[in-house]
C-alpha cells in the first residue's frame, strides 16, 4: 500500500484517573474473573489493561461452594462460587508478588463474615505497596445481624465502610455496590459519607434457575449472582443514577461493571458516569474482549472528535421527558 493511502490516526489520550490512581486506559478486569492475575496470562496480556482486580480475599482460606458453581442462562451466567480463595496470608506471600509483575494498578477485592474480619484483612493488605486500592465486597452476609447482607442496608454498609476506613490509611478504598436494593443512591451516599474514595457498580443480581426434569435448582445453594449481557441495562441505569445524584456532585469516581461485552457497552457506561469500566463474564467466551474494546473505544473518540476519553464521562443527555 502507498504510504499516502494510509489514514493518519490521531493519538487519543486514553488515560483516566481514579482518586489519584492513574490508569493508562479505562478498562480493567472485574473481580473473580482472572483469579489472582496469572490464570489468564496464556490468553490475555493483562499488562495492556488499565488495572487488574483480584478475586475476593478473606481472612482464612475458603474452599467455596460445592459444584456446579455456574449455570448458563440465555442472556448471562449465574454463579455461586462461595468466595473460594487461599486466604489473606497466603495471598500476600505467594500470589501478590506474581500479580505485581503486571506493572498496572492492582485492586484487591476484600470480603468477610464480620466487621472485624473485613478490618483485619484490609489492615494487612493496606501495608502492601504493590496494591493500589482495596475493593470492599459488601454483598457478604453479616453473621452478627442474622446473615443480612451488609450491602442491602445503607446503615450497615456505612458502619462497615467507616470501620474499614479507620484501618485503611495508605490505599484507596473502593466500595462495590449491589443492585439488590430499593434505592442504590441511598447506599452510595452512605458509603461515600463513611469514607469511600471510589464506587464500583454493579455487583451481580440475585437469580435462580431450575432443572425442569428433576425440579431441583441447578445451583446447589439455589440462588446465584446473575452477570452478563442481561444485566447491562440495570448497570447503565444504576451508574447514571448514582453519578447524577451522588458521585458526580462529590467528585467520587465510578468503576462501571455489568454486562460489558463490546466497546459500545463500555462507552455507554462511561457516558452514564463511569470513569473506568470492568469487564468480566465476556472473558469466559473471549479472553481478548478487553483489548478489542479498547480499539473500538479509540475509534469512537476519533469519530466524535474527542481527544481525551475522560472528556466523555457523565456526558449522557438527560431523558427528553424530564
Amino acid at each position: 500500500m502507498n504510504i499516502d493511502q494510509i489514514e493518519h490516526k490521531t493519538e487519543i489520550d486514553m488515560s483516566v484517573e481514579l482518586a489519584g490512581i492513574r490508569m493508562k486506559n479505562p478498562i480493567l478486569t472485574a473481580s473473580g474473573i482472572c483469579g489472582y492475575g496469572l490464570e489468564y496470562l496464556p490468553y490475555l496480556d493483562l499488562g495492556k489493561m488499565g488495572a487488574f482486580t483480584t478475586k475476593s480475599i478473606t481472612l482464612e482460606p475458603r474452599d467455596g461452594n460445592p459444584a456446579p458453581r455456574m449455570a448458563e442462562t440465555r442472556a448471562g451466567l449465574l454463579n455461586s462460587i462461595g468466595l473460594a480463595n487461599v486466604g489473606v496470608d497466603k495471598f500476600i506471600v505467594e500470589k501478590l508478588p506474581q500479580a505485581r509483575r503486571l506493572d498496572i494498578p492492582i485492586f484487591v477485592n476484600v470480603a468477610g463474615r464480620t466487621v472485624e474480619e473485613y478490618c483485619e484483612v484490609a489492615s494487612r493488605l493496606d501495608e502492601q505497596d504493590a496494591i493500589a486500592g482495596l475493593e470492599l465486597n459488601i454483598s457478604c452476609p453479616n453473621v452478627a445481624c442474622g446473615a443480612l447482607e451488609f450491602g442491602v442496608d445503607a446503615d450497615q454498609a456505612g458502619m462497615l465502610v467507616s470501620a474499614v476506613r479507620k484501618v485503611v490509611k495508605k490505599r484507596k478504598l473502593i466500595v462495590k455496590l449491589t443492585p439488590n436494593v430499593t434505592d442504590i443512591s441511598d447506599l452510595a451516599r452512605a458509603v461515600v459519607d463513611a469514607g469511600a474514595d471510589i464506587l464500583s457498580l454493579i455487583n451481580t443480581l440475585r437469580g435462580m434457575t431450575i432443572n425442569i426434569e428433576n425440579r431441583h435448582p441447578i445451583l446447589p445453594r439455589g440462588v446465584g449472582g446473575l452477570s452478563g449481557p442481561a444485566v447491562k441495562p440495570v448497570a447503565v441505569y444504576c451508574i447514571w443514577k448514582v453519578y447524577n445524584e451522588v458521585a458526580g456532585k462529590q467528585n467520587i469516581p465510578i468503576i462501571g461493571i455489568g454486562g460489558v461485552q463490546y466497546w459500545s457497552d463500555a462507552i455507554e457506561l462511561m457516558l452514564a458516569g463511569a470513569t473506568a469500566v470492568a469487564m468480566g463474564t465476556v472473558m469466559y467466551v473471549n479472553p481478548q474482549a478487553p483489548l478489542e474494546a479498547l480499539v473500538g473505544m479509540e475509534d469512537y473518540c476519533r469519530r466524535h472528535k474527542v481527544d481525551r476519553i475522560a472528556d466523555i464521562i457523565g456526558t449522557a443527555e438527560p431523558p427528553r421527558a424530564i
